[in-house]
């Protein structure tokens, strides 16, 4: 008989989170992700060509650890903890994704529209992942850091400025696929 394997009830995930912000704050850390880039572009020597790169880049090292399990905790999940791949989404949402080309919506976590090897071969959608990856990292940047770090530290750590950036990460992922989106595709 095949087990049916299902996400973590928010009453597991969520206090095991929290246990772990707990446990960087009583650390004096920070959590978010995009700094790990930061950090893996000091390593590579970044900081020859950037002041923004020139800091003690071992003093993250602990960080580069979180990025390094968060890829391998993914790999897990996805490969050995993980049933059906399928998304439930609203049936007006697949049909209007199938309008707009993502013939696998609701089905994929990651369409292969977006984010399969196909798009690789497509100048356009070359240049959108170009431009979104800077407008990301751009972002990111300017805002002080990136979603998970003001949505999880920040807010954990009652930060206004973090709230204010997680209210404008949210009103621009719905500005993005209910009116960009669909003048992109």
């Amino acid at each position: 008989m095949e087990r049916i394997l299902q996400p973590w009830p928010w009453y597991v995930s969520g206090p095991l989170i929290a246990l772990i912000m707990a446990i960087l704050m009583l650390l004096g850390k920070r959590f978010g992700m995009s700094s790990n880039l930061r950090t893996l572009c000091s390593v590579a020597g970044g900081g020859k060509a950037a002041e923004l790169f020139r800091f003690d880049w071992k003093a993250q090292r602990w960080n580069l650890i979180v990025a390094m399990g968060a890829v391998i905790g993914g790999y897990i999940a996805i490969n050995f903890l993980s049933g059906d791949t399928a998304v439930a989404i609203n049936e007006n949402t697949v049909e209007a994704l199938k309008e707009l080309g993502v013939k696998d919506g609701g089905k994929e976590y990651m369409p292969s529209l977006l984010f399969g090897v196909e798009a690789f071969s497509s100048i356009k959608t070359l240049g959108l992942l170009l431009i979104g990856g800077f407008l990301v990292g751009f972002g990111a940047r300017y805002a002080g850091g990136c979603t998970s770090g003001h949505a999880i530290s920040g807010l954990s750590n009652l930060q206004l400025p973090s709230l204010i950036a997680v209210i404008g990460f949210f009103a621009g992922g719905l500005l993005m696929v209910h009116f960009i989106f669909p003048l992109i595709f």
